[in-house]
């Protein structure tokens, strides 16, 4: 291997590659400073990477790549008022912030389904969970530290510096390279996870009871998502509930010795097997026989048996992804989704495209925070997967076509085809992330071919550098 060869990185996905000049892996706040100084005299271009779960080439540089993994220490536990703060070093992974919350009697209200991301990676592109009361990741985050393009470190709240931190909680890493992140927590709990197969009618139905609709299916509970399986009617629900304190004592051990410790002993057989193993040769199946894809999506929807159990709440929240797949993902208006989930029914059903993957659909409470997904809306959201080894643009293509009908915003770390012009139109506050960006890095220090489409070109960039 040469040299050249053992500086490109490649993403999870396999969909975006760099070939960086220049690789670090900072040991401190300090040395990552030196470095983003070092790389902007030099003329390089800089940006940092995660576990490189983003689909989209949002990490990819041709100047210097930066490693935070080393920046993961748990800085601080401090009460403000009736809140709790914990400030990391931006590249700790979320399932080691997980665990040191955990083992401090504190937990994330919310979390995505996957924990794999580093904090820094998971904010700036918008990672969200699910629950119709809650925001995503970034309506956590409660400071910001920031390197900018000089070496200077700027910290930033909601009231010291707050139109930087407002572009830098979900910014894409375009106004700095964040090194330290403060996020609210909440006293640990648990959650009582319900999942079975329904059929899709009785999904939609519950679907149309408003959300404050406490007998309703996202009203109903505090965290809901389910998975449709194309070319069928039939979906895996997942409804996550908050235990009372008062009772969490007495539900742990019921469950342990009663009916419910059978369904938690099959949580390697449903994940690890039927999940992962098995889905995966489904998939491959479906590959090599394409006929037969209806008749697979119909045998894995009915083979997850419903389950029933309790645990600390990140271990509900997250699951186990092995098999690789592409994915899009847009933010819908809650009111809307009945109308999309029926548009790509009958896409599918007319076009004989055939797709392996479930599509999921989770919900988050509108929220400010300028480039979510949520801003301003009660927002459903409807990921499309494909198999990595299928062609998914013609399926992916159909489903922007169809979401662009009711303004859908597409995540910012999958994949999707809008630019600058039509984020203008999407976002209210999107000229006034703008005028930050440009302010702190006019010379695009930051910036990447995937920034400069999104986001348009820093002011002072040379084209082409």
């Amino acid at each position: 291997m040469s040299s050249d060869d053992a500086l490109v990185w490649t993403n999870w996905a396999r969909t975006a590659t760099a070939r960086p000049r220049r690789r670090a892996a900072p040991r401190d706040e300090a040395d990552l400073a030196a470095h983003v100084a070092r790389a902007a005299a030099d003329g390089l271009r800089v940006r940092a990477v995660g576990a490189g779960h983003s689909f989209t080439p949002a990490a990819v540089t041709d100047g210097l790549l930066l490693d935070l993994d080393r920046l993961s220490l748990v800085e601080r536990i401090a009460r403000e008022g009736d809140a709790i703060h914990v400030t990391v070093g931006a590249g700790i992974r979320l399932h080691r912030l997980n665990e040191a919350l955990a083992a401090a009697g504190l937990a994330m209200r919310n979390l995505g389904d996957i924990d794999r991301q580093s904090v820094a990676g998971a904010i700036s592109t918008g990672t969200h969970g699910t629950g119709a009361r809650l925001g995503g990741l970034a309506t956590q985050v409660r400071g910001v530290r920031v390197v900018g393009a000089d070496g200077t470190v700027r910290e930033a709240t909601p009231t010291q510096d707050p139109d930087l931190f407002e572009a830098s909680r979900l910014g894409l890493g375009a106004t700095g390279v964040l090194s330290a992140v403060t996020l609210e927590v909440v006293p640990a709990f648990l959650l009582r996870a319900q999942e079975e197969p329904w059929p899709l009618d009785r999904v939609l139905d519950g679907l149309s009871a408003p959300d404050d609709d406490p007998a309703g299916l996202v009203g109903g509970n505090d965290h809901v998502e389910f998975y449709w399986f194309p070319h069928t009617r039939r979906a895996l629900t997942k409804r996550n509930n908050r235990l009372a304190p008062d009772d969490e004592a007495s539900e742990l051990e019921r469950l342990r010795t009663g009916p419910g410790a059978v369904a938690r002993a099959r949580t390697w057989l449903d994940e690890e097997l039927l999940s992962n193993r098995a889905f995966e040769l489904v998939n491959r199946v479906a590959k090599a026989v394409p006929r037969a894809t209806p008749h697979l999506n119909a045998v894995s929807a009915r083979a997850l048996a419903p389950r029933t159990y309790v645990a600390p709440s990140y271990q509900v929240f997250v699951t186990s992804r092995r098999v690789r797949f592409r994915e899009m993902e847009y933010a819908v208006p809650r009111d809307r989704l009945v109308d999309v989930l029926t548009a790509v029914d009958d896409w599918l059903e007319r076009s004989g495209e055939h797709v392996p993957f479930p599509v999921e659909v989770r919900f988050a409470a509108p929220d400010d925070v300028w480039l979510s997904t949520a801003h301003g809306r009660p927002t459903a959201y409807v990921a499309v997967h494909q198999y990595a080894r299928l062609s998914h643009e013609r399926y992916f293509d159909a489903v922007e076509r169809i979401v662009a009908e009711v303004d859908g915003r597409p995540h910012w770390g999958k994949l999707h085809g809008l630019d600058a012009e039509r984020f203008r139109a999407l976002y209210p506050r999107f000229d006034d992330f703008l005028a930050v960006r440009d302010a702190v890095d006019p010379g695009g220090v930051f910036s990447n071919p995937y920034t400069d489409t999104v986001l348009g070109p820093p002011p002072g960039r040379e084209i082409g550098r």
